[in-house]
């Protein structure tokens, strides 16, 4: 498991490297307006690749988002490891939200799979099905399977994934990143039901999206 650096992602560092230089190359040899402009470009990276601490609720019984974002859709969908239909919660990020993506769960990687496709809009229905997507398998203390599915977006154009198979996570741990707008997909177990509705806005690793049910 690949470790962050709490404040900015990683991922960030050479886009926030390179345009802060360029900046000041272009400042002092006078050209003020390309300097300016790259100092915004500066700014905005550093926003984008920004990673917040996060205080993940301890209460048993919750899974908190994976992402910062709103609620685009909580409807069946067939999980993309089993084809079983399970209820799933979409969140769709965009590039002014927190893209660094964390575990629902504590839980184990039982699998990771990438799929190539399309970069469509991340919003629509079909994104979950024709646009690449890294899709992880987790197993939940109760042995419950979980699936989380990264979706490239219109914008998006890298998957970033931090785990590995065999990985033991915490509820709320980073598991991965998507460079400029997207979504996620969570497929819940059952004996689970979503905490949100279609159009919430919601925070990685803070937000309740599902609870578990008290017969389950």
């Amino acid at each position: 498991m690949r470790k962050p650096s709490p404040g900015i992602a990683p991922e960030g560092f050479p886009a926030v490297g390179i345009s802060a230089f360029a900046a000041l190359v272009l400042a002092l040899l006078d050209f003020c307006l390309p300097a300016v402009l790259f100092l915004v470009l500066t700014a905005f990276c550093l926003h984008f690749f920004r990673d917040p601490q996060r205080v993940v609720p301890s209460a048993p019984g919750l899974a908190v988002s994976p992402a910062d974002g709103r609620v685009a859709a909580v409807t069946p969908r067939p999980d993309p490891f089993s084809g079983t239909e399970r209820s799933c919660v979409s969140i769709f990020m965009n590039v002014f939200n927190v893209h660094v993506n964390r575990s629902p769960v504590e839980a184990s990687v039982r699998a990771i799979a990438y799929h190539p496709g399309l970069f469509l809009n991340a919003s629509l229905d079909k994104a979950s099905r024709d646009n690449e997507r890294c899709v992880y398998l987790l197993e939940d203390n109760d042995g419950a399977l979980w699936s989380v599915a990264q979706i490239a977006g219109l914008i998006a154009r890298r998957i970033v994934c931090r785990a590995e198979e065999g990985d033991r996570l915490l509820r709320g741990e980073r598991l991965g990143m998507i460079k400029f707008g997207s979504r996620l997909d969570v497929y819940l177990p059952a004996g689970w039901s979503p905490a949100v509705a279609p159009g919430d806005r919601v925070l990685g690793g803070l937000s309740v999206l599902a609870r578990k049910d008290p017969a389950a």
